[in-house]
């Protein structure tokens, strides 16, 4: 077809397709009904769904399309999503199935396409024309080449400072007004019936993974800890547990104070609270294992004072709260109902909880944490503040010692109130957006062709666990090779099918884990991989890609997106930000940093600007013929 400014194709149909019209060269005489049903299946197979850039919509955009705008698309062909105003879909109940995959490290240099314009005149929203593979040609991946005609700019989620996670922005997603009236009714009912349970309100294990909580490692291997740090025991699985489902577990409030050692922020108080009764079970100086610098009294409460007589250590700290949270074996004798259950693994609740865990170098996985609980007035991922909760749900004011720092015990006792005011008002108490929830909620609400929509997630890790845990099956896999042969196994058996390559970002760099606090600051970013590393990388991922898209069924859309671009840059300005912030609030000047260590408005254009670059992304779309 003729590629107009307005409207332009999205992907090429360069698979061919076979005719079963003769066979062995002999024409089939046909009753009329069933040569008229035949003209008509031929009709049908004629048509083929194909994806059509809507430029002139695109260009009124402030920002590319977003991850969300992707999200929304998938929800379109799958499930009862809106019709997108940027893409035109032609036949789109044709499509059978999605299959979704995310390729970070895909660049234009890479695919030999130019940089995004700049320029003031030009649009760099603007779907890129992708030129047909040729000897000449620079990309390093044929197969884009040669299966897409366009490559349309994509901008990650985030602010001006940081960027957001690509996976949640892509697997959760508003609910439609409809699904919201119809929770509101049943929420409003079981706040009526329903027993006030703390449990209903623990973090699951993609919450404490995503808001970077060290992870017990009977729940998932994704938590790397060394030999100074503890967790709780995996709760024992028994038939006696099951009769105590109905009993409510302990829970204890826990606040923590740091100051400032050589080797980092050290724990010199801790404070518990039994939730139910009150009382104060356990609260104790600690002395920090390295030479202190600073005790941060403005905000810890601590003075020098304080810790000179103390002599109890974080290990003998560990050992009694791991008394405490650890359920002892059942007696398989006791007829006793006494509550609560004296077995069944405490809850800890706290404010920003995971800050309180690494300073205690504890994993538990019963966690319920109030920052988590309570939504910040411009929603999520934005965390409210433990003293605006208070005097916004609690009518009171808190932290009001001013230099005198914060009382743990005061903040322990805050976070009982709002729990027991989140129990009294229900799961909808303090929130102030809309709900989200998972695609795979919103995919299984909508039959497909007739039948109970699946959907698959096949990824690094084990996704069952995370963001795939709504989904019909997850596949959790080693490397690319095991993604591969995932979505291979899953594409017969599923109408949507998510898979995410990742050795190309691996290579690059872009999957380095976080720096951990104490660490020197890393200032340079690692060369660029050789290209004997490069090249044979690029090949096998090619092959992969080419070999996926052989095995797709007709009518089988394709969605290829990157994500962001390279995030180091981003990382390591928010890092040294980070850092300088830190410094200054533990009362260092600015003029006794070093040169290196400082944070001016020059760098902050810097981080927005690094920031942006980030975010920018490419979306690959087609249909298999």
């Amino acid at each position: 077809m003729k590629r107009s400014q307005a409207v332009m194709e999205a992907g090429s149909n360069k698979k061919a397709k076979i005719s079963s019209e003769d066979s062995e060269g002999w024409t089939k005489v046909e009753k009329r009904k069933q040569k008229k049903a035949r003209k008509e299946e031929i009709k049908a197979d004629a048509t083929q769904p194909r994806f059509m850039y809507a430029n002139s919509e695109i260009v009124k955009r402030n920002h590319a399309i977003g991850v969300d705008d992707v999200r929304d698309l998938v929800l379109y062909l799958t499930a009862d999503g809106a019709t997108p105003n940027w893409l035109r879909v032609n036949d789109a109940t044709l499509i059978q199935k999605v299959v979704t995959l995310l390729i970070p490290g895909l660049t234009p240099e890479l695919l030999g396409l130019p940089p995004l314009p700049t320029a003031a005149t030009s649009n760099p929203n603007v779907p890129i024309s992708i030129p047909l593979p040729s000897p000449e040609s620079a990309s390093a991946l044929p197969f884009i080449a040669s299966t897409f005609s366009h490559a349309c700019p994509t901008r990650a989620p985030g602010d001006q400072n940081r960027m957001h996670s690509i996976l949640a922005a892509f697997f959760q997603g508003p609910i439609t007004a409809a699904e919201l009236k119809k929770r509101v009714t049943t929420q409003t009912t079981s706040q009526r019936t329903s027993e006030k349970d703390p449990a209903q309100y623990l973090l699951t294990l993609e919450q404490m993974v995503e808001n970077e909580y060290p992870i017990p490692s009977y729940m998932a291997d994704v938590f790397e800890k060394s030999d100074d740090w503890i967790e709780t025991p995996e709760e024992p699985k028994t038939e006696l547990l099951d009769g105590l489902s109905k009993r409510k577990r302990t829970v204890y409030s826990i606040d923590c104070e740091m100051c400032l050692t050589e080797s980092g922020k050290e724990l010199t108080r801790v404070c518990l609270i039994d939730c139910d009764s009150g009382i104060v079970v356990y609260d104790q100086l600690v002395k920090p294992s390295k030479p202190i610098l600073d005790y941060l009294t403005r905000w810890s409460g601590i003075t020098a004072a304080q810790l000179a007589p103390v002599t109890t250590t974080l290990a003998q700290v560990q050992a009694h709260i791991l008394r405490l949270l650890s359920p002892p074996a059942p007696n398989p004798f006791s007829t006793s109902n006494a509550s609560p259950a004296p077995f069944l693994t405490p809850i800890l609740i706290g404010h920003s909880l995971e800050s309180d865990l690494k300073a205690l170098k504890l994993c538990h996985s019963m966690c319920i944490d109030t920052a988590l609980l309570y939504h910040h007035p411009r929603g999520r991922p934005l965390k409210p503040g433990l003293a605006w909760l208070i005097k916004k749900w609690c009518g009171r004011e808190i932290q009001t010692r001013g230099e005198g720092g914060h009382d743990p015990e005061e903040d322990a006792r805050a976070c009982v109130e709002l729990l027991q005011k989140k129990l009294a008002n229900g799961p909808g108490y303090g929130e102030f957006k809309t709900d989200y929830e998972s695609i795979f909620e919103r995919m299984v609400r909508t039959a497909r062709h007739g039948e109970k929509h699946r959907a698959a997630v096949v990824d690094i890790g084990n996704p069952a666990v995370m963001h795939g845990s709504k989904a019909t099956t997850a596949i959790g896999c080693k490397d690319d090779e095991e993604v591969l042969k995932g979505v291979l196994e899953a594409v017969p058996s599923h109408h949507f099918v998510f898979g995410r390559f990742m050795a190309l970002a691996n290579v690059l760099g872009w999957a380095s884990p976080k720096q951990e606090p104490g660490t020197l600051l890393t200032t340079e970013l690692t060369p660029p991989p050789e290209p004997e590393v490069m090249q044979p990388l690029l090949a096998t991922l090619d092959q992969q890609l080419k070999t996926l898209y052989a095995s797709l069924p007709p009518r089988t859309a394709l969605v290829i997106f990157t994500g962001h671009s390279d995030p180091r840059k981003m990382t390591l300005l928010n890092a040294r930000k980070t850092a300088f912030e830190s410094a200054i609030r533990s009362g260092t000047l600015p003029e006794d940093l070093a040169a290196e260590l400082r944070w001016s408005a020059s760098d902050g254009r810097d981080l927005e600007e690094a920031v942006a670059l980030a975010k920018r992304g490419l979306l690959f779309l087609g249909v298999v013929s």
